[in-house]
């Protein structure tokens, strides 16, 4: 994920690949709460998936409505962008 030259494409696949292990690690730490090394694993992953959602914010908008909350421009403007599924290959629509 360091490269800066990651497309669209592969940073919704990297978001979504993290948002998966950390479903999947909650849902184990709902009957194994003492287990550090899952805890462990759930906060990793979540700070790197902030940090993907975050880059794709930049990159490409705001893909959720957490990321949406952007007090600097005072505009409610995020819904103008282009959806995930309207941009073509390689950029914008």
């Amino acid at each position: 994920m360091n490269d800066n030259r990651m497309n669209q494409q592969q940073l919704l696949c990297t978001i979504n690949e993290l948002s998966f292990a950390i479903v999947d690690v909650s849902l184990y730490l709902d009957t194994h709460p003492d287990d550090q090394d899952a805890l462990d694993y759930f906060h990793e992953k979540s700070v790197l998936r902030k940090k993907a959602v975050d880059r794709y914010t930049t990159m490409c908008g705001p893909l959720t409505i957490e990321a949406a909350d952007d007090r600097a421009s005072g505009n409610w403007d995020w819904v103008t962008q282009p959806w995930p599924w309207e941009v073509r290959k390689g950029g914008r629509r």
